[in-house]
């Protein structure tokens, strides 16, 4: 058993890229947590897509001891955290978890918008914090400028801030060092009674539901009753473990300590995260008060491309949704596209990431409508609904207003770059908050409407900045909005997989760019097609399809002019009958290029 004055429970926060699961590494090297043959790059990285794309999807949680110059063995409980905007439920989870944080800076780029973003929240759960400056053996390695910034920007004293490379392991000791001086242990008061707050909880094939716990007080064993809270429900518990970093069973889960728990659970949806753990002999009176949950923000449809895959890509969400409980879906019909799922995300990363495991790890070839938002329709009558689908948009007649979310986006940018994200803001109907300078950079606080923001923001202000501006972002409240549904027409027919929710103002220009891609996208008939952007009855953008056209005249070589207008006017007439009755199929590549509107 550890003293709990010997326990240290913290998380490392950054921006994306600044070398959090490169620490982690080093760390994991120097208390010898793998052997050389064991230890691979970014180890707490479980999923390849992970590794390829050098980002942190989920929390990973490991247990290091550490030997400090004190003579005393220290249990290190390490939880390394995603940087990417879209994941910050998870950062958020894993603060609630621990004491303290290590604020990571890369001494190069200096403070990034996530940055500030994770130390908030880090400062807002009372953590004792360790300013650490990474990639300080790089030639571009500025880190005076960048203690400054810090000092100036978040107001924490950065001058003992230790400068470390997590590349080549320089520094890595005395950070470890500086932890357990610096952090305080888990505080605990000497109630027997278990109080536990679940972490995580994922599902494995042979064990079932595995939560990951953080004890306050009590301890959990074999053979106990537990009682989770929020789902009322009691589980005898079959093995306690931790990670270091490979799973291993332990006697007991005592007051302080972080570790894994199996107490055969069936489905992850009786788990919920930042529940309340506690003796069902001997229960708590009132839960802990949690952190807050992960909502979804973007929603958009999955249909296979081959409809005899549907059911695949059932069991395929089923078994995603076993292990990342952060995203929902629901089943979904469409005309158009067949039957598939709609499904809520975080953000588009996250709806990008659950695409490409989907594809690559169930191999299904699939299809993703427009991504939406949330909107609140409130009707005369004083009813108000929630609008996920923009198929399920009400009779307009009905209702009075429309409400849509909006964000508080902050930017950081160099100031040779600032016109072109101002533009980029202004242009996504946003209203600036502020504007201050770091240095060089400008920093740039803009409110924006979400579903200006969740097409293709990102990118755009990527290639803007040339890859220098950081951004991001916090759901703010919803507004009024003049709001409409857009419907795309092929041959007076809606295709409503293409429909979408647009501001009033922007809705003829994107109808436009739709209907102009679609006509390069579709295939021509024998028969002109129309293809139109309507609102309402309104068509507000048009383009026309020509149509093949046989040469009905070839055979004729001379004679009385009458005949051959004989035979153009029965060709009109069949092309008449055929745009009458003829059905145009939509190739399934065409959906998926027109639906890459934000490209324009």
């Amino acid at each position: 058993m550890n003293k709990i004055s010997h326990i240290r429970n913290f998380a490392i926060v950054a921006h994306i890229d600044h070398g959090k699961s490169t620490l982690a590494d080093r760390m994991i090297e120097e208390c010898g947590g793998l052997n050389k043959r064991e230890m691979k790059a970014q180890v707490l990285d479980s999923m390849d897509i992970e590794r390829e794309r050098g980002i942190t999807i989920k929390a990973q949680t490991v247990r290091l001891t550490f030997s400090a110059k004190d003579g005393n063995n220290y249990t290190l409980n390490l939880i390394d955290t995603p940087g990417h905007v879209d994941f910050s439920y998870e950062v958020s989870r894993s603060l609630a978890a621990c004491e303290g944080s290590i604020l990571l800076v890369d001494s190069s780029q200096g403070v990034e918008a996530q940055t500030l973003a994770n130390v908030y929240q880090a400062i807002d759960a009372n953590h004792e914090i360790l300013i650490v400056l990474n990639k300080t053996d790089l030639p571009a390695s500025e880190p005076e400028r960048v203690k400054k910034q810090i000092e100036d920007v978040i107001g924490l004293d950065a001058s003992d801030s230790l400068l470390i490379s997590a590349k080549t392991g320089d520094g890595v000791k005395e950070v470890l060092e500086e932890l357990v001086l610096k952090l305080k242990p888990p505080r605990f008061d000497n109630n027997s009674v278990l109080e536990a707050l679940l972490i995580d909880s994922w599902y494995d094939p042979y064990l079932g539901v595995v939560i990951l716990v953080r004890v306050n007080n009590g301890k959990i064993q074999k053979g106990m009753k537990l009682r989770m809270m929020a789902a009322n429900s009691d589980h005898m518990v079959e093995k306690v473990g931790v990670f270091d970093p490979k799973a291993r069973d332990v006697e007991s889960l005592n007051a302080g300590e972080i570790g894994f728990v199996i107490a055969g659970i069936k489905q992850v949806a009786d788990t919920s995260v930042g529940d309340t753990i506690t003796d069902s002999v001997n229960p708590i009176s009132k839960p802990l008060s949690g952190f807050k949950p992960s909502i979804p923000v973007v929603f958009c449809g999955l249909f296979p491309v081959d409809s005899g895959d549907y059911i695949q890509l059932k069991d395929s969400l089923d078994k995603l949704k076993l292990n990342d409980s952060s995203f929902i879906f629901d089943k979904e019909n469409s005309p158009a596209l067949g039957f598939g799922f709609r499904c809520g995300f975080l953000g588009l990363l996250h709806l990008e990431i659950i695409q490409e495991r989907l594809e690559r790890e169930f191999n299904l070839n699939l299809i993703t409508t427009a991504p939406s938002v949330i909107y609140k329709a409130h009707f005369f009558d004083g009813k108000v609904i929630e609008l996920h689908n923009p198929a399920d948009w009400p009779d307009q007649t009905k209702i009075d207003f429309v409400e849509e979310p909006w964000i508080r986006a902050t930017i950081m940018v160099p100031d040779e770059y600032l016109g072109g994200v101002l533009k980029l803001c202004e242009d996504r109907r946003g209203s600036q908050i502020d504007l201050s300078y770091i240095g060089s950079r400008a920093v740039v606080v803009y409110k924006l409407p979400l579903n200006e923001v969740v097409f293709d923001f990102y990118d755009r202000l990527k290639s803007i900045s040339k890859g220098y501006a950081s951004f991001d972002y916090q759901l703010d409240n919803y507004e009024k909005g003049d709001l409409v549904k857009m419907q795309i027409l092929v041959n007076n027919e809606g295709i409503d997989a293409l429909s979408m929710i647009v501001n009033k103002l922007r809705a003829e220009n994107r109808g436009r760019v739709i209907c102009e891609r679609l006509k390069d996208l579709i295939p021509r008939q024998l028969f002109k097609v129309p293809i139109q952007a309507a609102i309402g009855g309104k068509i507000i953008a048009r383009e026309t399809l020509s149509a093949l056209r046989k040469d009905v005249l070839a055979k004729c070589y001379g004679g009385d002019i009458t005949r051959k207008r004989k035979l153009l006017e029965k060709q009109k007439k069949g092309k008449k009958r055929m745009r009458q009755f003829g059905k145009i199929e939509i190739p399934q590549d065409a959906f998926i290029a027109a639906l890459k509107i934000g490209d324009d």
